[in-house]
């Protein structure tokens, strides 16, 4: 059946599905670097960053790092994985939290998903327990905590080690609690389409201080302090830039700001969806759901990529729920089952979710697909 021709909004403004929220101090602290001349792995807004960084997820210790999938590489390291080890880790993720564990030697074996979350299922993750299993990745995707008390009890029950990966989940919150402070250590991402960016960069955080001294040591080429230019074990050049911190800073002195416009924008978009044949990714039990994307099941597979066309006509960029990372070619398993991360997978999309989104674009953004819906009736 042909798609009519959707709605055509006066000023034919691209809405791209991201962009950053630059409102605040970031032009100032990123002068006051270049004129101090502070602009590579040293200076104040690292140590700044950091801390503040720290106060504001409720742990003790943060470090920053180049990026989030080498905070997640890091935090494997510090714990000691290596070759012949296990970690399970949800399939329905960015491709970075398996490739991480690839880095070390040892094997990702994926769990699926839970239906109303999407998160990783725990009592999935029991199954896939084995003898060389080392411990568990879990993923706040797309902003929504995963189940950190259940998780939190398998990891005690086996003896295994617990890492959040938090890069989608900054101002996400489990029972009251900041994600980031549940497992052993916990990464986070400031690319420049998440919730706070410092355009590229991470950051490491955790309770332990043996893990914090390990993960601090590894990312500046395993340096001893006291001995200027003496190494004692292997390590890699991570480090974040001062720069790239006053960026940081200066986005998580607005966070507050950021996470009322996207809990509003994801308000919105519910609003003028009620009543399709949609799922919406709601926020569902004890929980804080930063909406780091705002995204739909579409009713029917064969529906996603026809409306993401007929949006796109439009100039409203969305994108694909991540695919399954068992389905890529060089994490291919053909054998196991997971029905529900392939099921969300397949009907999924992540809707504009700027925190500058205007209502108008939002309402728009909903007749688009409403009118795409009813054509198709």
């Amino acid at each position: 059946m042909a798609v009519g021709k959707s709605p055509v909004k006066a000023n034919m403004t691209n809405i791209p599905v991201y962009k950053p929220f630059l409102f605040g101090n970031e032009t100032k602290y990123v002068m006051n670097c270049l004129d101090s001349t502070w602009i590579s792995s040293q200076g104040k807004y690292i140590d700044e960053f950091e801390q503040k960084f720290a106060e504001y997820i409720g742990v003790k210790y943060a470090t920053t790092v180049v990026n989030g999938t080498m905070a997640l590489h890091l935090s494997l390291v510090a714990l000691g994985v290596g070759p012949g080890d296990e970690v399970i880790v949800p399939t329905l993720t960015y491709v970075a939290s398996a490739n991480a564990i690839t880095y070390t030697g040892a094997v990702p074996v994926f769990a699926d998903s839970l239906e109303n979350t999407w998160q990783i299922d725990p009592e999935d993750v029991r199954r896939k327990i084995t003898s060389k299993t080392r411990g568990i990745i879990a993923v706040h995707l797309y902003g929504h905590p995963a189940e950190m008390d259940l998780l939190e009890a398998l990891a005690r029950e086996y003896n295994l080690f617990l890492i959040e990966d938090c890069a989608e989940a900054v101002g996400t919150r489990y029972k009251a609690r900041h994600v980031g402070g549940f497992g052993n250590i916990s990464t986070f991402s400031f690319y420049g389409n998440k919730t706070i960016t410092s355009g590229e960069g991470g950051m490491v955080a955790t309770n332990d201080p043996i893990l914090y001294e390990k993960a601090v040591r590894l990312k500046g080429q395993g340096a001893v302090k006291k001995r200027h230019y003496y190494h004692d074990r292997i390590g890699y050049n991570y480090q974040m830039t001062n720069i790239c911190a006053a960026i940081g800073l200066a986005q998580l002195e607005q966070i507050h700001e950021i996470l009322q416009k996207k809990r509003h924008i994801a308000r919105q978009y519910q609003e003028v969806l009620q009543g399709l044949p949609l799922q919406f990714h709601d926020e569902v039990g004890d929980v804080f759901h930063s909406y780091w994307m705002c995204s739909i099941l579409t009713s029917d597979p064969a529906q996603r990529d026809l409306l993401r066309h007929f949006l796109a006509n439009d100039n409203i960029e969305t994108r694909p729920v991540f695919y399954p990372v068992h389905t890529m070619p060089m994490y291919l398993q053909k054998s196991g089952c997971f029905a529900v991360a392939e099921n969300i997978s397949s009907r999924g999309i992540n809707l504009p979710s700027w925190p500058g989104l205007e209502k108008s674009d939002v309402e728009f953004i909903g007749t688009c697909i409403r009118q795409f819906i009813q054509s198709r009736a």
